[in-house]
């Protein structure tokens, strides 16, 4: 793993959560992107060479619907830039790991992404994510 590339964050409302951050942050936000088939609207902050990424439902059977009916708003997830996803996969497996997703998939911020399964991960949902173009 080369580095945390982002937090995730599951919030309510973009309305309330981006001026929120813009201003806790001291920075705008950079890009904002919807990922159809998660059915999650994404909003991206850099902070140095890391990343804040806001996660808002786009639908109802959304994930972020679901986790923040749970759990509340709050931290969804820590994700980890990787070399070559599948090879990071296959040594992950290898050392017991399940993943939510068994081959990678399209994300946001032009990344393919897979997630550990939080299970295995004393509760913290790991994302391994790849830029498209590697």
């Amino acid at each position: 793993m080369k580095k945390i590339d982002h937090l995730g964050i599951a919030v309510k409302k973009f309305s309330v959560s981006i001026p929120l951050f813009e201003k806790l942050l001291n920075t705008t936000c950079y890009k904002t992107e919807t990922v159809n088939s998660e059915q999650v609207n994404t909003a991206f902050f850099e902070i140095g060479e890391s990343k804040i990424e806001l996660l808002e439902a786009s639908g109802p059977e959304s994930v972020i619907n679901k986790f923040i009916e749970k759990k509340g708003e709050g931290l969804h997830h820590i994700a980890f830039e990787v070399t070559d996803i599948e090879k990071e996969m296959k040594r992950l497996a290898k050392a017991g790991f399940t993943f939510v997703n068994e081959q990678p998939k399209e994300g946001a911020d032009n990344k393919m992404v897979c997630f550990l399964h939080p299970k295995e991960t004393n509760g913290v949902l790991i994302e391994l994510c790849m830029e498209k173009n590697n």
